[in-house]
């Protein structure tokens, strides 16, 4: 047997498939300013104007080189934008006149820019992001010390620390990467001839970040980066084209997260070593029963460490366990993880201290893991513990012993033994524990020792201890207070864990139950921005797209159906885009308002916008994630009831159809079959005039009359039944004798019913009813009509009426095949027949016509069986009213 061919990877299709539509983004990559970098992007531009391609000039800094300057010529370059910014005036790419003009080709330079305040986007590679989205190929510029993930190694080989910087996962979306490489020497001959900077800028540049060494390190870094990103190229390329190679299994590298000072740089370490492997990254941090007590400067660092993570492309997740290395085991072992990256064992025992480190090594297996060298930065202070104030909760400490004190001297009067008095002591810290946390139970434990070896040991009011046994029962006693007081505060830091993790989960369960149980849309938003806004403590939107294409307020809470133009464009943007924008994000941060898209697997469906009110200037970012999550349920929540009206039209389409083709079958039969007779009777009178007889002449034209009234009946239902379906039909009533009504129908059936027996049975005892008699007539010469199509020839069709509790029974019973159970209901339906396959004629719109008329009298009809199980029998009954009043005699 041979081997299966290789097929190409999914991975790689859905990354090229993910790029259909997309412009393609080359990245001119240099070592250091003045390398050449715009030089070459503008040398490529015109190589490309000699190609034909539509090429426009977004924005590019020349700073005055003449060279650079004289490439220019040639080539269209766009006007900037001016921007005001605390009274002074900036220029700026002008992207909304660059993608209006939607060129093949835009040349953007200096990649990792900030923009002035004000501006769409906050960095320049967003500006890029938009473009390429819309379909503009881009070429840019950018210097290795820009990179994010390499940005504390510039700052360690250079000692300058780089504020612009510019994502991973930017430079890995390139479809083309080129190094401009120069020498150090050359490149400092040219900063020497002022090519570069001005001259007294250039003195100071070849002092600091000019120097050989500094270059030749930088230059490495950018040829290395240039290497792994073709090497990644050739990879991609083998995947997509199932070409066969010695890659093993993708691995994945898991950096653990915790409040050390240095989390940024482990993170960046990390992404590091993944580029290096081609390996997929994942942050995670472990929630223990400690994480409770953590400071917000410390929360505030593992949070910044997550949004860096995930800021560079890395899947992020947390991890709850009492045991943080059986919690980052277990998770890399169901993910395949092959490296761990942690960071270097330093005292303490909370994060990854130096146990900590020590057993994930010793219990990692064939994980692979990485420690991390630690930075300059000091190890970070033991968090705090106590949620009240730190006065208080040693107030409360130290009240606690003064009450065991006062407790151990009244038992040591009632003369029980001073063990009795070592447990109320420890009661007293289990207290302290308990309600402040772990340090004000450490100081009840000393506060207790002191007082127990004061008051109650030999001799007493002095410190100093003569008995051995007493030596042994005071340390003992501040040993067990200790080791109670830690495990009493580590208790309540489980419990105060419990309960936060027990909010969030009824936060959600409460959410979900709301969104459940909303039937309409109109409800689903508002259960939304109802528990949005009081999730947060402040504000919540929703807007959803317009036929037009804007974005419009379709709920909020508090009532809100204005955005200021910041907050709007913002909305758009999320919307727009699908990420995050506003308030506390990167893009548009000058709005009032932070704006999460809402979307599902069929795309997205609206945006939900929030607001803090209580000074926040955004959601911390476990506020982020709940608001994500909550995000999430919203989009489905919202999405399950626009099903649902999807649902009902696509039913009432399909039954609009139903009754479409049932019509038209109808017409193409019901009008044929009398047009056919019509047109051959008057066929054969034209034709044969001659030689009919007037017998023959008679029954042609009776024929043609016969066929006519039969076209006539047939066009009445429809009218009919149009008014019904309308709701035009209003009854005209008036005292009527149905006996009159019934004799009328059977006079106008008289012709359709000439091959049968009409018999009628009016009881005598029948009052006057009051209905519109011309619709019960029709009602009545309906039935049997009906009944004489499908009864056989010669049978008795019976049409009988009697009074019955206060109703009008009124019965057209026939002799023929009957109803079967199953369709008696349904044949009261427009257009349905029992059997289609039979060959009488029929709209099926007689039955229907009955019930609209007879139900809008306030009567009921329905199909019973015939005389002795024979045929069928159609009941209707009516309503009957008072007696009319009697005439007044005549004078």
């Amino acid at each position: 047997m041979s081997e299966t061919a290789p097929r190409p990877s999914p991975e790689a299709l859905l990354a090229e498939a993910a790029q259909e539509g997309r412009g393609r983004l080359k990245i001119f990559l240099g070592a250091a300013p003045g390398v050449g970098k715009t030089y070459a992007m503008l040398e490529a531009a015109h190589e490309r104007v000699r190609e034909g391609a539509d090429v426009a000039v977004g924005l590019v800094e020349t700073h005055g080189r003449r060279e650079t300057e004289a490439l220019l010529a040639g080539l269209e370059v766009l006007p900037r934008r001016a921007v005001a910014y605390r009274e002074r005036s900036f220029e700026e790419m002008d992207l909304d006149a660059l993608l209006a003009r939607k060129p093949g080709l835009a040349l953007v330079d200096e990649l990792a820019h900030t923009n002035v305040p004000g501006s769409r986007h906050l960095k320049r590679w967003q500006d890029v992001e938009e473009l390429l989205a819309a379909g503009v190929d881009v070429y840019t510029t950018v210097n290795i010390q820009h990179i994010e993930s390499l940005n504390d190694v510039v700052e360690q080989i250079s000692g300058v620390r780089v504020r612009e910087t510019v994502p991973d996962a930017i430079l890995a979306a390139a479809a083309e990467i080129e190094l401009i490489d120069l020498p150090p020497e050359d490149l400092i001959k040219r900063l020497n001839e002022g090519k570069v900077y001005l001259p007294e800028q250039a003195r100071r540049a070849v002092h600091h970040f000019f120097s050989p060494g500094t270059l030749t390190a930088l230059r490495e870094m950018a040829l290395r980066h240039a290497a792994e990103r073709v090497d990644r190229q050739m990879v991609d390329f083998m995947r997509a084209h199932a070409i066969a190679g010695p890659w093993p299994a993708r691995e994945r590298v898991l950096v653990c997260v915790d409040e050390r000072a240095d989390a940024l740089r482990l993170v960046r370490v990390a992404k590091r070593a993944a580029e290096r492997r081609g390996a997929a990254l994942i942050a995670a941090t472990v929630e223990t029963p400690k994480s409770y007590a953590l400071s917000d400067a410390d929360k505030d660092r593992i949070d910044g460490a997550m949004r860096l993570a995930a800021r560079l492309g890395a899947e992020t997740a947390i991890l709850e366990g009492d045991d943080v290395v059986a919690a980052v085991l277990g998770f890399a072992r169901e993910r395949n993880v092959t490296q761990i990256v942690v960071g270097r064992a330093r005292p303490g025992r909370w994060g990854f201290g130096k146990a900590v480190t020590d057993r994930l090594i010793a219990a990692a297996g064939q994980i692979n893991v990485l420690v991390v060298g630690g930075g300059p930065d000091k190890p970070p202070p033991r968090p705090a513990a106590p949620r009240r104030g730190d006065g208080l909760g040693y107030g409360l400490a130290l009240a606690a012993a003064a009450a065991a004190t006062l407790a151990g001297v009244a038992v040591d009067r009632a003369g029980l033994p001073i063990a009795n008095i070592s447990v109320i002591y420890l009661m007293a810290v289990l207290l302290a524990a308990m309600r402040a946390g772990r340090k004000p139970a450490i100081a009840a434990s000393l506060a207790s020792f002191f007082a127990f070896n004061f008051f109650f040991t030999e001799p007493r009011r002095t410190f100093a201890i003569t008995d051995t046994q007493n030596i042994l029962t005071v340390v003992l006693f501040l040993v067990a207070a200790v080791i109670v007081s830690n495990m009493a505060a580590r208790l309540r830091a489980q419990m105060e864990t419990s309960r936060e993790s027990a909010r969030r989960t009824h936060n959600l369960y409460e959410f979900g139950r709301k969104i459940t149980a909303a039937a309409t849309e109109d409800d689903v938003l508002w259960a939304v921005v109802h528990h949005v806004a009081a999730t947060i403590g402040g504000k919540s939107l929703v807007l959803t797209p317009e036929d037009d294409g804007g974005l419009a307020v379709v709920a909020g809470y508090p009532p809100e159906d204005r955005l200021d133009d910041k907050s709007a464009a913002a909305a758009e943007w999320a919307w727009g885009q699908g990420k995050v924008a506003g308030r506390g994000s990167e893009t548009l941060p000058a709005a009032d308002w932070l704006f999460l898209p809402l979307a599902t697997g069929r795309g997205r469906i609206g945006v939900l916008g929030v607001q803090m009110t209580d000074g926040a200037d955004a959601p911390s970012a476990a506020q982020l994630r709940l608001l994500e999550t909550l995000a999430d349920q919203a989009a489905v929540a919202i999405e399950r009831t626009a099903l649902v009206t999807d649902m009902e039209a696509a039913k009432v389409a399909t039954e609009r159809e139903r009754l479409r083709a049932a019509l038209l079958s109808s017409l193409s039969h019901d009008l044929r079959t009398p047009l056919v007779s019509i047109l051959g009777a008057a066929t054969s009178l034209v034709s044969y005039d001659a030689v009919l007889d007037p017998g023959s002449r008679r029954e042609l034209a009776q024929t043609i009359q016969d066929e006519a009234e039969r076209l006539n009946r047939f066009v009445q239902n429809l009218l009919d039944m149009t008014r019904l379906g309308a709701g035009a039909l209003e009854p005209k009533t008036d005292w009527a004798d149905l006996a009159d009504i019934v004799r009328a129908a059977v006079d106008r059936a008289r012709r359709i019913a000439r091959r049968h027996v009409l018999k009628v049975e009016i009881a005598p005892e029948m009052p006057l009813i009051r209905v519109d008699a011309v619709l019960i007539e029709q009602v009545v010469f309906n039935l049997v009509d009906n009944a004489c199509k499908y009864a056989p020839p010669g049978t008795v069709v019976k049409i009988w009426a009697k009074p019955s509790d206060g109703e009008a029974v009124l019965e057209v019973v026939d002799q023929g095949p009957g109803i079967p159970p199953e369709d008696r209901e349904k044949v009261f339906e427009m257009f349905y027949r029992v059997r289609q396959s039979d060959s009488q004629s029929g709209t099926g719109l007689g039955l229907a016509i009955c019930r609209g008329v007879v139900e809008a009298h306030g009567g009921t009809i329905r199909v019973d069986e015939g005389i002795h199980g024979v045929g069928a029998a159609i009941v209707v009954r009516l309503p009957l009213p008072e007696a009319p009043p009697l005439p007044e005699a005549q004078a």
